[in-house]
Order: C-alpha cells, then sequence, then structure tokens
C-alpha cells in the first residue's frame, strides 16, 4: 500500500465514492419517515430565514437548520404565524411548543409535508458529501493518495453517516464545524501570521455556530498551542513562545466572536421582539446552576447590540444545563435519566462495523510497539516533531473521548461523530505504517490482501443494511434485529419507519383492509394526519392499570383488540428495569410481551394481531 495511484485516478475514485454515497443516502432517506428531532428543527430553520425571529430551538446554534431551510425559499410554503404555537403571547414557551410549531407547519398549513421532507433533506446530504471532500482533500493533502482514499471509503460507507447525515439534525453538521476549525488552527500553529490567525477565529466561529458541544474545542485548543510552542521553540525561549501564542490564540478566538458568531446571532435575532426574548430567556435559564453566566445573558438580552450574544449564551447555557440534567434513555434492560459510564463504548463496539474493529485492534497493537521503539531508542520526541498533526488528532479524540464518558447526556451513538472521521485517519496511517515496516514481498503481499478483505467487508456491512442504517448493529450485537435490545432512540427507533408502516396498513398480509389500528409511535410524523380514523392512540400505561384491576385486555384502555403497532423504542421504554433513582414506573409494556410481533414495519415498528388475550401469533 506505497504511494502507487496516481492523483488522477484517485480524484477519479474519490469521485465514485462520493458519487455512492450520495446516491445511497438520497435513495435511503426517501422512505425514510420524519423523525424526531427534524419535526423542530425544520421549522425552526425556515422560521429563521424568513422571519429573522430565533424564538424557535434556541437549543441548537442557527447555521445547520438555516441550510436545510434555503430550498425551501422556494417551495411557496405557508407559515403558522398567525397561530399561537408562533405568537406566544400568552406566556413564555414551553419546550414542546417547537414540535407543536413544526407539526403545524407540516401538516396543517396546506403544505406538502413529503416535499418539505425531501428537499431539507436533499440540502443535508450536500452538505454530507462536501464534508466528504473536505476530509478526502485534507487527508490527502497532509498523507498522499493512499491514506486520502481509505479515509474516503470509511466515511462513504459509514452505516453512522449514513444514517445521520441525510437527516435535519445538528451531527453532521457539528462534524464539518470541527474539521473547519482543527484544519485552520492546526495551519495557525504551523505559521502564526495575520491571515491563519484571522482563519483560525473564522473557523472557530463557524464550529460555535454549527454545535454547542463543540466549545470541547477550547480545551482542546488551550492543550494542543503551549504543546506546539513548547515542541517548536528553542529552550530559552519557550515561555515567550508559549505567551505569544496564547495572545494569538485568545485574538483567533474573538475574531470567532465578532466576524461570526456575532453578526450571524444578530441577523437571526433582527425581528425577535426584545421583551419577548428576555421574557423566552428568563424562562429557560432562570435555574442554571452558573448564577453569574446567567445574569450577564439576561443583562445582555437588554442591551439592543448585543441581543445576539445574549442568544448565542443563551443557547449555550441550555445545552450545559441539559448535559447536567441528562435525558431518560433505555440500555441494554435498563432505563434511568442520567448516564451509563459504558454506554458510548458498547455503542461504539456494537453499531460499528466489525472489519473496522479487527482493523483498528492490529493498528493499536502497532502503535504500542511503535511507541515502546521510539521510546527505547530515544527519538519519540524527534517523532511528536515530525509528526505533531497526528498527535493533535489523537489528543481531540481523547479528549471529546473523555468529556462524552464523564457527560451526563446519553442519547446516541451520533454524538461520537465529531471523533469519526480523526479515528479513520488515525486507523488507515497505521495500516499504511504497518504494511511499510513489512520487508518480505510475499507477507506484505498476505497483509495487503488481508486490508483489502476487512474493507470490502466493511463496505459490505454497508451496503447490506440499505436502507435502514439507523437501526444498524453489528454482528457483536445479534445483528440489526436485536439491535433494539441494547439502546433504541436515535440508535435504532427515531420513527423513520412510519412510512412503511402506512405500507403495511395499505397492504395487509392475506389482502382485506385495515380499518383500525391501536398506534404509539415515536417519532416526527402525525398519525391522524395521515391514517384520520384508522389512528387509535394507544396509551399503554392506561392499559396496565386497568389490567392490574382485573379489567380484560378486550377492555382496557378503551378496548385493545385487532391490529395493534408499538414503536420499539416505546416497548423498550415500558419493559425494561428503572436504575439509579428512576422516578417513574416502568412494566406499563409487560402485557404486550406475551405476544409475537406478526410483522415489523422496517425494524423499529412492531407490528401485532391481538384477537384475545389469550392469542399469539406466531
Amino acid at each position: 500500500m506505497t504511494e502507487k495511484i496516481s492523483s488522477k485516478k484517485t480524484n477519479l475514485i474519490a469521485l465514485i465514492l462520493l458519487a455512492i454515497m450520495a446516491v445511497t443516502a438520497i435513495l435511503s432517506m426517501k422512505e425514510a419517515a420524519l423523525t424526531f428531532d427534524e419535526l423542530a428543527h425544520i421549522p425552526a430553520g425556515y422560521s429563521y430565514l424568513t422571519k429573522q425571529d430565533y424564538r424557535i430551538n434556541p437549543e441548537h446554534p442557527p447555521l445547520i437548520k438555516d441550510i436545510p431551510a434555503i430550498p425551501l425559499l422556494f417551495l411557496n410554503l405557508n407559515f403558522p404565524d398567525d397561530q399561537q404555537v408562533w405568537l406566544q403571547e400568552e406566556s413564555a414557551p414551553a419546550w414542546w411548543v417547537q414540535f407543536d410549531l413544526g407539526n403545524r407547519f407540516l401538516y396543517y398549513s396546506d403544505n406538502n409535508p413529503r416535499e418539505i421532507i425531501f428537499w431539507s433533506r436533499l440540502a443535508m446530504i450536500l452538505l454530507l458529501i462536501f464534508l466528504g471532500w473536505l476530509l478526502f482533500y485534507w487527508t490527502k493533502k497532509k498523507w498522499g493518495n493512499t491514506v486520502g482514499l481509505g479515509v474516503l471509503a470509511l466515511f462513504s460507507f459509514s452505516p453512522t453517516f449514513l444514517a445521520h447525515g441525510r437527516l435535519v439534525n445538528t451531527d453532521v453538521g457539528a462534524v464539518l464545524g470541527v474539521l473547519i476549525a482543527i484544519i485552520f488552527w492546526l495551519k495557525f500553529l504551523q505559521l502564526p501570521n495575520w491571515k491563519n490567525i484571522f482563519l483560525a477565529g473564522i473557523g472557530f466561529g463557524i464550529a460555535m455556530i454549527f454545535k454547542f458541544s463543540l466549545i470541547i474545542l477550547i480545551p482542546f485548543f488551550v492543550i494542543i498551542t503551549p504543546f506546539y510552542a513548547i515542541l517548536f521553540s528553542e529552550k530559552n525561549k519557550i515561555l515567550k513562545s508559549i505567551i505569544r501564542y496564547a495572545g494569538k490564540g485568545i485574538l483567533a478566538a474573538a475574531i470567532g466572536v465578532i466576524f461570526v458568531i456575532w453578526p450571524v446571532y444578530q441577523f437571526h435575532v433582527w425581528n425577535y421582539p426584545p421583551e419577548q426574548q428576555l421574557r423566552d430567556t428568563i424562562a429557560d435559564i432562570v435555574n442554571h446552576p452558573v448564577p453569574i453566566a446567567r445574569d450577564v445573558t439576561f443583562w445582555m438580552t437588554e442591551q439592543e447590540p448585543l441581543r445576539g450574544l445574549a442568544q448565542y449564551t443563551r443557547g449555550l447555557l441550555m445545552a450545559s444545563q441539559r448535559t447536567a440534567w441528562g435525558n431518560t434513555a433505555t440500555f441494554m434492560g435498563e432505563i434511568a435519566n442520567n448516564s451509563w459510564l459504558h454506554y458510548f463504548p458498547a455503542l461504539y463496539l456494537f453499531k460499528i462495523p466489525l472489519a473496522f474493529h479487527i482493523l483498528s485492534f492490529i493498528v493499536l497493537a502497532g502503535a504500542i510497539w511503535g511507541i515502546k521503539r521510539l521510546t527505547k531508542e530515544k527519538r519519540f520526541l524527534s517523532w511528536l516533531k515530525n509528526n505533531f498533526i497526528i498527535m493533535a488528532i489523537f489528543i481531540w479524540t481523547s479528549v471529546y473521548w473523555l468529556v462524552s464518558l464523564i457527560g451526563n447526556l446519553n442519547i446516541g451513538i451520533r454524538h461520537l461523530l465529531p471523533v469519526f472521521p480523526f479515528t479513520y485517519i488515525l486507523v488507515v496511517l497505521g495500516t499504511v505504517k504497518i504494511i511499510s515496516f513489512i520487508t518480505m514481498p510475499k507477507l506484505k503481499k498476505t497483509a495487503i490482501i488481508f486490508v483489502f478483505i476487512l474493507f470490502a467487508w466493511y463496505i459490505g456491512s454497508s451496503l447490506s443494511t440499505f436502507p435502514h442504517y439507523i437501526p444498524y448493529y453489528n454482528e457483536l450485537a445479534g445483528g440489526t434485529k436485536e439491535g433494539h435490545k441494547i439502546a433504541a432512540d436515535s440508535n435504532y427507533d427515531w420513527g423513520q419507519d412510519f412510512y412503511r408502516l402506512l405500507h403495511f396498513i395499505e397492504n395487509p398480509p392475506g389482502g382485506g383492509k385495515i380499518e383500525k389500528i391501536h398506534l404509539d409511535y415515536f417519532g416526527g410524523e402525525d398519525p391522524t394526519y395521515w391514517l384520520g380514523e384508522k389512528y387509535v392512540r394507544l396509551n399503554p400505561k392506561e392499559v396496565a392499570q386497568d389490567l392490574s384491576k382485573g379489567i380484560p385486555l378486550s377492555e382496557a384502555g378503551g378496548g385493545i383488540e385487532g391490529w395493534v403497532a408499538v414503536s420499539v423504542g416505546q416497548i423498550q421504554g415500558g419493559i425494561t428495569k428503572p436504575v439509579r433513582g428512576f422516578p417513574d414506573e416502568t412494566g406499563y409494556y409487560n402485557w404486550l410481551e406475551e405476544y409475537t410481533p406478526l410483522a415489523r414495519a422496517g425494524h423499529s415498528i412492531f407490528i401485532y394481531k391481538i384477537e384475545n388475550k389469550a392469542a399469539v401469533i406466531d
């Protein structure tokens, strides 16, 4: 795997890989129903661009919602700006109002919901492809054609990137923000002239308006900046160099605030009534655990030139308090509203293709051997100087992993995406390095064939799960079919299979018609809009209470008989064991475990036909 591929062929192969990714993403997203977060993000972005009013979804920065809203500007849509869900005149908005607005905008304003969803997602796919191109361009420039193609292949067939890169959510935007910020910051460290200081600031600012969690970049930059100064300064000038770099780094951060964060946010609050912004801000962060940050935000909200920055800090504080408070999640048979230390390691183990883990293990073993060798030969410092970017990438992945492990927010594998491209780089670089050390021709050839087999297995794992990328789990988890037992939510069941449920209802097995279906659905779609009178909302807690009183299932909760469909995430929430003081009762779906699903809509919606309490469908 030496540098034998010409640049022309490399670029052609890269184009093919990105084209395959684009086609795969488009085809797989067309039948994917609206997921939970998209119900808030799509109308929020449209309101930002058409109203310049940031009252909706302030807990996420605007850029990743603006981009998918751009195609919607050409659709002549109706926006419910005369409805209470938008006006919010009576009181400060509840968190749920953003989803009510999304429901009104997509389904009850004479718009075509599927058209809105398609064009919004298409913009996200273009962003995904741009991310892939930037990743390829940078890695190829730094380490050559082979590394560039290897990294791009891992990216293009990643089930996780394919799952979330075609949806209107914040995670792929976060990866792009991280990549841009790190590229420009490393360039600034290598040549700290005015141009690179400015670009580093712009890159930092862009990352900050993609996702609030990227505030983690600040401690990362604080680590690598003096580290670089120490490595590349003369011994008697180290302190002076650190101070100089620190000053320029602070200047770069200030540039990001002044030239990116402030103007972008100021644009977005231009028509947000000041008194309403203050009222909403107080409602959102009045209980924040850092009073000084809260109070400064209140003060800035009342200063007209600072309202944009106040909206930024409001969102940042909302994100931080949510992280501190945690969220309800199910994981490996348990339910809690605070985190598990092994949550992200387990998801990384089970939701990444097994072939990549094997390759990573080989590279890790090689890296340990290489570090021992460098240390023994006293060449480690020299290696650091020659491979600072690799060390910086390793530090970034370590910092991000550490924060994820100690954080209190367990939502899904998608939150690890900002380390994925850098992990690909480390693994591909390690693979190429290991092969370069092999001197025996036959052994080298065998190693190259083995690597190609692993890549083929990786690609095959991705292609075989098409179009069901959200619920993908590898062989260690028992495959996609059994993955919901480990973790649901955005890892498995985000509402994406609702259109497949509609197809089942329209074409039930054995023919005939389904006139009524009891449904407990988790996701962004509106069952009433699509099903009308066929839809009967299933309340499992009411059913469980009635059953506990001896009321038969045919009468419990208004009567459960005939066709029943339940999102598997809802089932998991109702059968898992509460731990660590989880306040709510579970077990309200234990009665459903007596029945075997007749079918699944996609992977995430279980479909039953219940004739009576004793009936079991095989």
